[in-house]
């Protein structure tokens, strides 16, 4: 029998190697996870929440038109800004009639780690009059100079884990049941960041007691903080 010539419409077997070894080539390190491009992201994300935290808001426009909530005034400002551990910063909460008297005040820490961004958070030391006596703190020009974290008492189980949402803001929250709480009977707290952005943020913090029923806190939706002061 005469042979058949081979067939042109494929390639010869070498033409397949050749090919193959190209596409490899090309595609080398395509599906590689870009570290650096993610870490520079994080680091941008955790410039992005300090930048938007830090400041004074107010829940006036809320409590305005909602007599559920009150007129609550948030400050942030940022402490020990020569430290490289993380982004430090003073936190204090009062009503809008009591600012002298603030019911909260707090040290935050931001980080960045692998769950991505962090908020842990600090109790002041000392007795209750002790920390009262730093009320407006956040008006001084270096908050908090005459602490440092060691002194601190870490809040166990009330760190919020934050992430960023493709339209650019900020949520997150605790997780779980560990955040400790004895207010009007509760067993712990939970708090959740409902959105950070530029103009100001909306918070939910609520106490259940051990059956999981809510015993304070609002208890149809978080409060608005509209930022006042840069």
């Amino acid at each position: 029998m005469p042979l058949r010539k081979r067939d042109r419409r494929f390639p010869r077997p070498s033409a397949w190697l050749i090919v193959g070894a190209l596409l490899s080539t090309m595609c080398a390190g395509c599906g590689a996870p870009r570290s650096g491009s993610s870490e520079r992201a994080a680091a941008g994300d955790l410039d992005v929440l300090t930048q938007w935290l830090v400041g004074s808001f107010s829940s006036a426009a809320q409590a305005a038109r909602d007599s559920d909530y009150r007129d609550i005034r948030l400050h942030h400002v940022r402490i020990w800004p020569e430290r490289d551990d993380g982004v430090w910063l003073y936190v204090e909460q009062a009503t809008a009639e009591t600012p002298e008297r603030p019911y909260r005040q707090r040290v935050y820490r931001l980080a960045r780690t692998r769950d991505g961004l962090v908020s842990e958070v600090f109790e002041l030391p000392g007795e209750p009059a002790d920390v009262l006596r730093r009320a407006g703190a956040w008006r001084e020009a270096r908050p908090l100079a005459d602490l440092d974290p060691s002194q601190l008492e870490p809040r166990s189980g009330c760190t919020m884990y934050i992430h960023r949402r493709p339209d650019g803001a900020f949520s997150g929250g605790t997780r779980g049941s560990g955040c400790a709480s004895t207010l009007r009977g509760a067993a712990y707290a939970v708090s959740d960041l409902i959105e950070l952005t530029a103009d100001g943020l909306v918070t939910w913090d609520r106490g259940y007691d051990a059956d999981g029923r809510q015993v304070w806190g609002a208890e149809r939706g978080g409060y608005e903080f509209r930022r006042i002061t840069p």
